[in-house]
């Protein structure tokens, strides 16, 4: 009889929770079972680690009743991560590699039959919560992933191709596995962050010709942190402004890439390659509110989440489902999403900026000197009723976005380039910091008072266009928000009535 314990970890959000996996040895009718709350595709391993340690030349123990418990056993666990350590505990448990060398040490990967190992989702996260709780142990994950946990600082990644690369390196020093075709070369070595980036390559706004208006906004936008909705008719460029705002944002810090890197981790789609990029969540308009706000069993994030420390974009914004849209309403405000269920409750991070795309109308031209609306005012107004007034009041630049005549598009000199634009949103995204320790669009209503304080000529300006547009208590304070952020492009230390008129101009765009 024999028992073993190996480390790994399950994965709830963006928390990494240990697991100790146990392998019990012992006489009986041979079998093998697997317990602890497993999903299928963790069931499913007892096929892949048989036949893993027998291709690489070990010995399984078939006359064995084999029993793991993947310890808690509360914890819902998901995914091929833990092939690796149930193998490493059936092979100690067998005494074919010492027990002891096995501490200090967590494990995760999926193996193939053929013992190699293969890439697991989540493996930045597993290394920023084990940095984060200042838990010092050696992570040993396959290759590819552990390139990514590489990139957590202060950690220490081991990659490994074969199983037998990890067996090699806890087996007695006497022993040695008999494999018809060993692997050509050692894959067990540790992993060290890859060299700092050059600046990350975004789209040119110098591509976009005329639109100063958008462009304007999208430098407030950029400088303040806040969200913004683009109003005009079909191919007037509301798509290509979009796509190019990312590049208007200040350079991300280690921590916000981290953060960043870790959903995408999460969601198996970060590469290396992006590290140090904001990204841009572009979902269709057919998207679902589990697939925008996240979701599942286990919860997943979703492309909220994904866009954290970068950009929403969101075309067709009408389109989307209702109750996908109103789903927004609190992670815009808080800057977290909060998935709960009957056993479990997950939150993710979703700190993002919403740029939002939209037709005036069901044929796109209303207001259009191209061409003619044909839509009735009932729908007009149907249309745009799709849009709540809660949703549009957690916005906080609304702005048209008209199209540009063939002459100015074939005939315009290039715009400005985002490289000019990002030097002023930079340095007034650091006069807010230095002033008040995050961007306007996280300010709240004492720090509000205390920073964007006006002057008697702008407080006039303010009380009269909040009165004539109906503004709630929550439009007037965006509204303050930006004019802040204006004034911190002007390098102003107060807001006066011209900010507060230029920012009065960003709140209403749609027309009935």
């Amino acid at each position: 009889m024999s028992l073993s314990l190996v480390q790994s970890r399950a994965l709830l959000g963006l928390e990494a929770a240990s697991v100790t996996v146990e392998v019990h040895l012992a006489n009986g009718l041979p079998s093998f079972t697997l317990v602890g709350l497993a999903e299928t595709e963790v069931k499913e391993a007892r096929e892949r680690v048989r036949s893993a340690i027998q291709n690489a030349g070990l010995e399984f123990p078939n006359n064995k009743r084999i029993t793991v418990n993947l310890a808690p056993a509360d914890l819902p666990k998901d995914s091929g991560r833990f092939d690796l350590p149930i193998a490493l505990g059936i092979l100690a448990a067998s005494d074919q590699i010492q027990p002891a060398r096995l501490a200090g040490h967590e494990f995760a990967g999926e193996l193939s039959l053929s013992g190699e190992l293969r890439p697991v989702r989540g493996a930045l996260a597993m290394a920023l919560a084990l940095h984060t709780r200042g838990i010092a142990t050696r992570l040993v994950l396959p290759t590819e992933s552990a390139q990514e946990a590489a990139l957590v600082p202060g950690g220490e990644v081991y990659g490994a191709k074969h199983l037998l690369d990890v067996v090699r390196r806890f087996m007695a020093e006497d022993a040695a596995p008999q494999q018809a075709e060993p692997p050509a070369a050692d894959g067990w070595a540790r992993v060290h962050a890859a060299a700092a980036a050059a600046m990350p390559l975004y789209a040119d706004l110098a591509d976009v010709k005329g639109h100063a208006g958008a462009r304007r906004a999208l430098e407030i936008a950029a400088a303040g942190g806040h969200s913004l909705l683009m109003v005009g008719e079909p191919g007037s460029g509301k798509s290509m402004l979009a796509q190019r705002f990312a590049g208007l944002l200040p350079p991300m810090n280690v921590d916000e890439a981290l953060e960043s890197a870790a959903v995408a981790s999460l969601g198996g789609s970060f590469s290396t390659a992006r590290w140090m990029t904001r990204p841009t969540s572009a979902p269709h308009h057919t998207s679902s509110a589990v697939a925008l706000v996240g979701g599942g069993s286990p919860p997943r994030p979703g492309e909220i989440s994904q866009a954290h420390h970068g950009v929403l974009f969101l075309d067709e914004f009408p389109e989307f489902a209702r109750s996908a849209l109103e789903a927004l309403r609190e992670p815009l405000e808080t800057g977290t999403i909060t998935i709960a269920r009957a056993a479990r409750r997950a939150e993710f991070p979703a700190r993002f900026q919403l740029i939002a795309a939209m037709n005036p109308c069901p044929c796109g031209y209303l207001g259009s000197t191209l061409k003619g609306c044909r839509c009735t005012p009932d729908q007009i107004l149907r249309y745009q009723g799709k849009l709540s007034g809660p949703l549009l009041d957690r916005i906080d630049l609304h702005i048209e976005v008209p199209a540009v005549s063939a002459q100015q598009l074939l005939g315009a000199p290039a715009g400005e380039s985002t490289a000019s634009i990002r030097t002023r949103v930079i340095a007034a995204r650091e006069f807010a910091l230095r002033r008040q320790g995050s961007p306007n669009q996280a300010l709240q209503a004492g720090a509000i008072d205390k920073h964007a304080a006006l002057d008697d000529a702008a407080r006039k300006f303010m009380v009269n266009a909040a009165a004539k547009l109906g503004w709630s208590a929550r439009s007037t304070h965006r509204a303050l928000k930006v004019a802040r952020t204006v004034a911190d492009l002007a390098d102003a230390e107060s807001v006066r009535a011209e900010h507060v008129a230029e920012a009065v101009q960003y709140r209403r765009a749609l027309r009935h």
